[in-house]
């Protein structure tokens, strides 16, 4: 898809997080506005995914490490008519496929893992990358995870076992937008330099801007011309992308917008593609 197209289905991605949060009444809207153009890029262009056949053999991998922003990728597994964009306002209800965090036994198509406890994605998606390398397959493993969630030890074990055993099918994805629950990720527990870390792990290290479709598209691009070791795509981002009073504030983390404020978000959202 053009990058013309990938803008109007980030803007309709967008505009899904923010009417289905609502009629929740609760969740996650800042890092799931953060990571849009991560995954409609991610999606459209560069995965090997079937919609109509999510379990494929020969699909590629996608674990969604910070699992409470499960907003954006039900939008977009919904752009992609994986299921009816009708049941995205069924989200965090009873009995719902669309749970508050992704939870793979609700056999939601598109769903390869139930995440939620930060920290683990990463070791999920390089133990699915080394099964992939043993068998043969080429299948690729994408992972996204958050800047805060780099406070967790697991996710350096993980960093440190991935160029040990050559899984150039792997790549790790930062949605490096600086806020976390509690407030700055630095003033919280500092991460930085990220990009030199994963480096010093061995990985092959890109970044980027997270919002620019070209390079995000480039990076993907990059990642899959990679050979030897896995690549981590740090990508600068802006917490509530999209929507001018959510953007770059900590409190929008976990906080539902009144109806207004929702109309408002709209507006924008449709203005920024006019």
């Amino acid at each position: 898809m053009e990058i013309s197209g990938l803008k109007i289905v980030s803007a309709n991605v967008r505009k899904d997080i923010i009417k289905m949060l609502e009629l929740a009444g609760s969740g996650h809207p800042g890092g799931s506005l953060s990571a849009v153009e991560l995954l409609v890029d991610l999606y459209f262009n560069h995965m090997r995914f079937n919609p109509k056949d999510t379990k494929d053999t020969n699909r590629d991998y996608f674990v969604l490490s910070k699992g409470h922003v499960c907003p954006v990728l039900y939008a977009v597994l919904a752009q992609l008519e994986c299921f009816s964009p009708d049941e995205l306002c069924t989200l965090r209800k009873a009995g719902s496929r669309l749970q508050g965090h992704p939870a793979k036994d609700k056999e939601l198509p598109g769903i390869e893992v139930s995440t939620g406890s930060l920290g683990y994605g990463l070791s999920i998606g390089a133990g699915i990358a080394a099964g992939m390398k043993q068998a043969k397959k080429d299948n690729k493993v994408y992972v996204l995870m958050g800047d805060g969630e780099q406070q967790e030890g697991s996710i350096w074990e993980a960093a440190m076992a991935a160029p040990q055993f050559k899984l150039d099918n792997l790549c790790a994805i930062v949605d490096n937008n600086g806020l976390q629950i509690d407030g700055a990720t630095k003033d919280v527990m500092n991460v930085e330099p990220l990009a030199d870390k994963y480096r010093s792990f061995g990985w092959n290290v890109l970044e980027i801007d997270g919002h620019n479709l070209s390079e995000v598209d480039k990076a993907y691009s990059q990642f899959k011309e990679t050979k030897g070791k896995p690549t981590a795509i740090i990508a600068k981002t802006v917490k509530g992308k999209g929507v001018s009073y959510m953007e770059n504030l900590a409190e929008w983390h976990g906080k539902i917008p009144s109806k207004e404020l929702v109309q408002k978000a709209l507006e924008e959202i449709d203005a920024s593609i006019k």
